[in-house]
């Protein structure tokens, strides 16, 4: 990117245009609050899903939230007058996509940086190169280097490439005090009184055996269920089961296989509940979804059970998050389902995970019974 006469002080408005996944999106938090810092005086507005109040109704690197949900063509231009509306100063681009830039250019936003991908160059007035190491580095890299190159635009260098990328994300007490009265209206104890008969005051594990985009990333519903009973009967542990409405059937067929009756969130709560209900776990167990992005960012122990897909950039990025993976040799294949027996995903024993997960929450929490 080339040095411009474009000074940080000039910049009174920013929208960023940000990811259309859940997972995409807490991936972006390092870079939104590297632009807070490049940016500190300047007024951010994050547009995205509608589900991202939920995951950024605390964020303190942001200033507004404007929901952009496209159903049909007049979408479009909804979107572009009410951009236009905002007198925005400068548009950043996490995503890739054409209509983002088309938005942003007929809304006349005068600096618009992102990169130039899906034929969409011309609309930028900083069209970015994708980043020689692209698909080799964790994902979170691709979005810090767009604030990289803002940064250089701004100031001539920058070191946001150099540091350790803060990736966390926070949960008030109010609604982490409505999570545990959520949790105790759907039949979970966390006062040490009874859950199902059985006096439970162990551990809050929540499972998301799920995902809304690939069958083949599931790991087995059988295993799950055989994984919460031994939460259950060794460690007096509270097993929640989440995730989302598409995934109500998964979260069932483990449910029914279980000899303890779980606590059943899946497609009981928005993402907003969700999110605070995974702040207050004691360790999450999950596919390789959006809530092991959620849960690694609120610090919270995670492992992920990794089969058709590549670890290398989309993984949980947080020291408190651990993969367990056993790859045969067409892993990573990236199928939605698998075409043989799902190797990948039947070689993880619920005894190796279960022995994992009592390494991670002795680890944590050395109090906590394992």
């Amino acid at each position: 990117m080339k040095r411009s006469k474009l000074k940080a002080e000039d910049i009174k408005r920013v929208v960023v245009r940000g990811t259309n996944w859940v997972g995409d999106a807490v991936m972006t938090i390092p870079a939104l609050r590297e632009l807070r810092r490049v940016l500190p005086g300047a007024h951010l507005t994050l547009v995205t899903r509608s589900w991202s109040e939920g995951l950024f109704r605390d964020a303190d690197f942001l200033d507004q939230l404007l929901i952009y949900d496209r159903r049909g063509m007049g979408s479009v231009a909804r979107a572009t007058r009410q951009w236009r509306s905002q007198s925005f100063d400068l548009a950043i681009l996490f995503q890739n996509a054409f209509e983002a830039a088309l938005i942003a250019a007929v809304a006349r936003v005068p600096v618009r940086v992102g990169y130039g991908t899906d034929g969409r160059r011309a609309l930028l007035t900083h069209a970015l190169p994708l980043p020689s190491w692209h698909g080799e580095r964790h994902e979170v890299f691709y979005y810090l280097n767009i604030i990289y190159e803002l940064e250089k635009l701004l100031r001539g260098s920058s070191d946001v490439m150099e540091r350790e990328p803060r990736f966390d994300l926070r949960v008030n007490h109010a609604r982490q005090a409505e999570a545990t009265e959520l949790l105790k209206a759907h039949g979970a104890s966390l006062n040490g009184a009874s859950l199902n008969g059985a006096g439970m005051d162990g551990p809050l594990i929540a499972l998301c055996p799920g995902s809304t985009n690939s069958r083949a990333k599931r790991w087995p519903s059988e295993r799950y269920a055989a994984l919460a009973d031994r939460f259950v009967d060794e460690m007096r542990a509270r097993v929640v089961l989440v995730g989302s409405a598409e995934e109500v059937e998964v979260s069932h067929a483990v449910a029914g296989q279980m000899r303890r009756q779980p606590v059943m969130l899946t497609g009981r709560t928005d993402l907003s509940e969700a999110v605070a209900v995974l702040s207050i776990a004691d360790l999450l167990i999950t596919n390789d979804t959006g809530p092991a992005h959620i849960a690694a960012a609120l610090e919270r122990p995670t492992l992920v059970i990794f089969g058709p897909t590549d670890p290398t950039t989309t993984r949980p990025f947080s020291q408190r998050a651990q993969l367990i993976r056993r790859p045969p040799e067409c892993a990573p294949c990236m199928l939605r389902d698998c075409p043989i027996d799902h190797r990948c995903m039947t070689a993880i024993t619920p005894d190796e995970v279960f022995a994992r997960a009592c390494e991670m929450m002795k680890r944590a929490s050395p109090e906590v019974a394992v």
